[in-house]
């Protein structure tokens, strides 16, 4: 896949933790090149451009003078207020200094501003409208002091993918300290091979990521998969690559980096699907027989309960719910139009059964088509 400057007018950033720490801690000198990078493609190309920055903790700790990354939840939001008006200070400066005019803006997000529908669609507004005023880089990042989720969105890798299916990206890039998914560990095997286009996640290629180990990170390699599979899945292609690099976004778009580039699927998800798939939080499972997975899948068919055979997590009517089959493996997700309790008392019978077991029976479909969507090779 060519990815050229021409083709590309809006593109998110993701600035990872790595490149913000040093031996002596933070440590800005790649982000202050990139600052430049970035406000070059703004001046020349006109290029809209979304920056997703980690940072927060590690500036916390550094101003903290912490050695080891903070395990209890309060201490880690603590060290993270800390961090975060530094972290923007820093950007504030690069961007007064090398700008030309360019400012900065901050957005702090959760994972609860996507799970209601009417702030997503106005995070997008917000975001669309600093885009309209020509001179400003959004800079976002999750809302660290006051997560609940273990600071996870899952992570800023995931965030940076959802914005991008949320803002129309034509490509998220990802930076790490590496330049891309090796087919093995290349710090403890030298044979590694950089793995330089993946046109599907695949199992077996999940299987080539192993964890981060950075003091400061929250993310790894298979976030970064995970990522890739979100982008993917809401039509836009995804980059990882080495933000060590000089001129590296350039080298990227002008199709001469070193770096593995994911391909994006064929079809897109509408906004409302992306936001059924990847905005809510999905509060429990539903298991489903192989009849079912096929009727979803293939047929295009609702979820009726004969075809449940199990559901985890407890929730209410109208909850985002992800649909397994019976390997544990995430075919779709959906809005449920019952409980987990009528779920579980349903499970397994046909639909003409729902009203003499639950003594009511507003749908005859567990979830409907129109709410569901599929997951199974990042597709719908």
């Amino acid at each position: 896949m060519s990815i050229s400057l021409n083709n590309v007018n809006t593109l998110v950033v993701k600035v990872g933790t790595t490149l913000l720490s040093g031996p002596n801690g933070f440590d800005g000198r790649i982000v202050e090149e990139l600052v430049k990078e970035i406000v070059s493609l703004k001046r020349e190309r006109g290029m809209r451009i979304l920056i997703v920055s980690s940072g927060a903790l590690g500036c916390g700790m550094a101003a903290l003078q912490m050695k080891k990354r903070p395990k209890v939840l309060p201490l880690k939001q603590a060290v993270a207020a800390v961090g975060q008006s530094r972290l923007m200070h820093f950007y504030e400066v690069l961007f007064e200094t090398h700008g030309d005019g360019l400012k900065a803006a901050q957005i702090l997000l959760s994972g609860a501003d996507l799970d209601n529908r009417a702030s997503y669609l106005n995070i997008r507004n917000t975001l669309q409208t600093l885009f309209d005023l020509k001179n400003v880089i959004p800079i976002v990042n999750e809302n660290d002091p006051v997560a609940t989720d273990e600071l996870k969105f899952g992570d800023n890798d995931t965030l940076a993918a959802k914005l991008a299916g949320k803002i129309d990206a034509d490509l998220v890039i990802l930076l790490s300290d590496i330049d891309g998914l090796y087919t093995k560990n290349p710090s403890l095997h030298p044979d590694a091979t950089l793995v330089k286009r993946v046109d599907l996640v695949t199992p077996e290629i999940e299987a080539l990521a192993g964890d981060s180990v950075a003091t400061t990170s929250t993310g790894g390699m298979r976030t970064k998969l995970t990522a890739a599979k979100i982008a993917n899945s809401m039509g836009v292609p995804m980059v990882i690559a080495n933000g060590g690099h000089s001129n590296i976004l350039h080298a990227i778009l002008n199709g001469k980096a070193e770096c593995t580039i994911f391909g994006a699927a064929n079809i897109g998800m509408s906004h409302r699907k992306r936001w059924i798939a990847y905005g809510r939080a999905a509060r429990g499972e539903i298991c489903v027989d192989d009849g079912a997975c096929n009727a979803i899948l293939r047929q295009g068919k609702s979820l009726l309960p004969a075809g449940i055979t199990s559901v985890t997590g407890e929730f209410e009517m109208g909850a985002a719910v992800r649909i397994v089959d019976a390997h544990g493996a995430a075919i779709a997700a959906g809005l449920t139009n019952y409980s987990s309790e009528d779920i579980a008392r349903i499970k397994g019978l046909k639909t003409a059964a729902i009203q003499a077991t639950l003594g009511h029976k507003d749908f005859d479909e567990v979830i409907h088509r129109d709410n569901l969507v599929i997951l199974e090779n990042g597709r719908e």
